[in-house]
């Protein structure tokens, strides 16, 4: 399954033509793609059923919620989808930006939960020994790098400025990318490409679902 040849030449018309008299113009031509990218989508869902634990993937809305924002274009400039792992076993999802010059594939923990967090950096002060394990592995390293996301200034209350793993511990989110060129999302093996980056993120969404289905004791809370 291909994404459409015509994907970004929409969004950058779109980026161009916000507004909803020219939307309703090429609403036809809106549909059409949105039907090819939920395509790709499912078809994605069902690659990973084949390794990985999806219980659904969603395609976000193209129609912006204006209400308590100052932009008030009516439109999305991007398509966004995201894989749900079936909960409470498997942990983490997955997301696909779409948009002319800047395309990604994430993975991780964008907003956890207070409770979780808090298991997580639990388990990292305990011994981060097996989360340096997975990020410092070749492929694992190759494909996804390093993890990010928003972080405390300096510690977390309870951790020392100096703990070795301070760098992990101050982490409020965890998030790999990998970003993409428009020319390599357009290609006919873009779907094997981000099944198998997904198959190698594997270790740390399997981890974590590991830390946030037991206790610091290794019991099941599940």
């Amino acid at each position: 399954m291909q994404l459409p040849n015509d994907l970004y030449s929409f969004l950058s018309d779109l980026q161009q033509n916000n507004n909803r008299d020219w939307f309703i113009n090429h609403k036809l031509r809106f549909k059409s793609i949105e039907t090819q990218v939920k395509a790709f989508g499912e078809q994605l869902k069902d690659y990973l059923n084949h390794h990985d634990h999806i219980d659904r993937f969603k395609l976000f809305r193209i129609y912006r919620d204006v209400r308590f924002s100052k932009d008030k274009t009516p439109y999305k400039t991007h398509f966004g989808l995201t894989w749900h792992r079936t909960k409470p076993l498997y942990r983490g999802g997955y997301y696909l930006h779409l948009s002319p010059g800047n395309n990604f594939l994430a993975c991780g923990f964008w907003d956890p939960n207070p409770a979780d967090l808090k298991r997580i950096r639990q388990e990292i002060d305990i011994d981060g020994g097996e989360y340096r394990s997975i990020l410092h592995n070749k492929t694992f390293k190759s494909v996804w790098g390093e993890p990010h996301g928003e972080a405390v200034k300096t510690a977390p209350k309870g951790y020392a400025k100096d703990h070795p793993d301070i760098d992990l511990l101050r982490l409020k989110q965890h998030i790999f990318t990998i970003k993409y060129d428009d020319d390599i999302v357009g290609q006919p093996d873009f779907l094997d490409r981000a099944d198998k980056a997904l198959q190698a993120v594997r270790p740390f969404v399997d981890y974590m679902s590991e830390v946030l289905t037991t206790n610091a004791d290794g019991e099941s809370l599940v």
